[in-house]
């Protein structure tokens, strides 16, 4: 039998995602090439914006029209274009049951109702029900009806979280988020945090090094907010910079084919001075980092429940950078909250100014139903917010040319991980920084480090040459 994924939204439903294959693939089922093809489609969703959530209903829509002519139920549109691989499908194969997986925030979020909606899905899997899938896996095999599944009390981590022959691969090491930012849905979606066992993350590491990966994402809504009991150190808790430091022992104590440790999101308000010395005095923890700062401006931080303010930021920024020259950031920024004034707006453009981030992941502010901020007065126009999102996605695209360029010139390490698209005798790398460059190498070298000097810039890709 044969499985779909789409996956949607962040790096934890990336690492969900690449889990339940591992199961898929270890009950013998394989993947199919197209969706339309496939037994059972699982869509793995996000309810951050809403935007995405359309997309996703959009998909479901699709799928519904999949579904009918898989079926061979009255009224399938066969003629549509889009539709001809189902149809050539049934044409070989006759009627096969084809399932529709709905699992992720936008599940969980619209747990009780989405089914309703959309009759197309067989099951809803929330964010504690992704245990039940080999229950799932088991109806498909046995041709039963779709049924609702039962969440668990308690979020349970995956074993693995790998993806076949990958080289970079994620790990989550904690689940959940305790902020309540007033415009974030997470908390709701996805519950408060949970730090999985370190004995867990370990067995998961030495299982990825017998798969030769080169390097991992340490993964969680709020990662450096980790914190978990551990007798072997004193105080008998393990926090964030604790568990990094017995991650990299570990490596070197098993001779690990895994190098470089990255980690992701982090909030700049658990990025301690213990983190910080941590990190600069480890060979293992890459130097780029993604902070989310969200705005410029005191007032709409505070509106935000961010608690901290835009000083403690570059404070941080400024501690990073002077006990790491090297270190190269990336924000996550927000325009048009509730209330958010021209001169408060300006306030982060005067913030990017000061900092001057390598990159970041701008969006203008979307409500989210059930979250404080979606009652908040003073919304502000959609018209409005998109130009002054213009306004940061150019000054920002100034600063990641300006940025990148200073770095052309520099010789760094580079993990060789894919052969590039443009042209078959280079290969795509990637630097501490997680940068692309594309440089001249044998096909031999991928999944091996190498050093490169940089010496232009296209775009956001560096170019190089390799040192021998």
């Amino acid at each position: 039998m044969t499985y779909f994924f789409e996956t949607y939204g962040c790096e934890m439903n990336i690492a969900e995602s690449a889990a339940i294959e591992q199961l898929f693939i270890s009950r013998g089922w394989s993947k199919a090439e197209e969706p339309e093809l496939a037994d059972m489609v699982v869509i793995n969703t996000c309810s951050v914006r809403g935007s995405a959530e359309n997309r996703i209903f959009g998909r479901l829509g699709y799928y519904s029209g999949v579904k009918k002519i898989r079926h061979k139920e009255p009224g399938a549109k066969t003629r549509l274009e889009e539709m001809q691989k189902a149809v050539e499908f049934v044409e070989k194969n006759g009627v096969v049951p084809f399932y529709v997986v709905l699992m992720g925030c936008m599940a969980e979020r619209l747990l009780d109702s989405v089914k309703k909606d959309f009759p197309v899905i067989d099951f809803v899997v929330g964010t504690f029900g992704k245990s039940k899938f080999g229950d799932i896996i088991s109806a498909a095999e046995e041709h039963k009806k779709g049924f609702k599944i039962e969440e668990d009390s308690e979020y349970t981590f995956p074993k693995i979280s790998y993806e076949e022959q990958a080289f970079s691969t994620f790990v989550p090491i904690m689940h959940g988020c305790n902020n309540f930012c007033t415009y974030c849905i997470v908390p709701y979606v996805r519950g408060r945090e949970v730090s999985r066992p370190v004995e867990q993350i370990l067995s998961e590491i030495d299982f990825l090094s017998k798969r030769n990966v080169k390097e991992i994402t340490l993964l969680g809504q709020n990662v450096n907010a980790y914190r978990c009991k551990d007798e072997s150190v004193e105080g008998g808790e393990l926090n964030f910079p604790k568990l990094l430091k017995k991650i990299s022992a570990h490596l070197d104590e098993t001779a690990s084919s895994i190098r470089w440790i990255r980690f992701e999101s982090s909030n700049p308000n658990d990025f301690s001075d213990e983190l910080i010395e941590m990190i600069a005095n480890d060979s293992h923890v890459c130097h780029g980092f993604h902070i989310a700062a969200q705005h410029g401006n005191n007032e709409i931080l505070r509106r935000m429940n961010r608690k901290n303010t835009r000083e403690e930021f570059l404070a941080l920024v400024k501690k990073l950078r002077s006990a790491m020259p090297d270190v190269e950031l990336i924000t996550d920024l927000m325009v048009g909250f509730p209330g958010e004034t021209e001169e408060q707006f300006e306030d982060i453009l005067s913030f990017m100014n000061e900092i001057k981030f390598e990159s970041a992941f701008m969006y203008y502010y979307n409500p989210r139903e059930g979250t404080p901020a979606a009652s908040f007065e003073n919304q502000i126009d959609v018209a409005v917010k998109k130009e002054r999102l213009k306004k940061v996605i150019d000054l920002q695209l100034k600063h990641t040319t300006e940025v990148m360029s200073g770095r052309v010139g520099k010789t760094v390490t580079v993990l060789a991980d894919i052969v590039s698209r443009d042209d078959e005798n280079e290969l795509l790398g990637k630097t501490e920084q997680n940068e692309r460059v594309a440089f001249k190498a044998d096909k031999k070298l991928i999944g091996s480090f190498v050093t490169v000097k940089l010496t232009a810039l296209n775009g956001n890709t560096f170019k190089g040459v390799m040192i021998n």
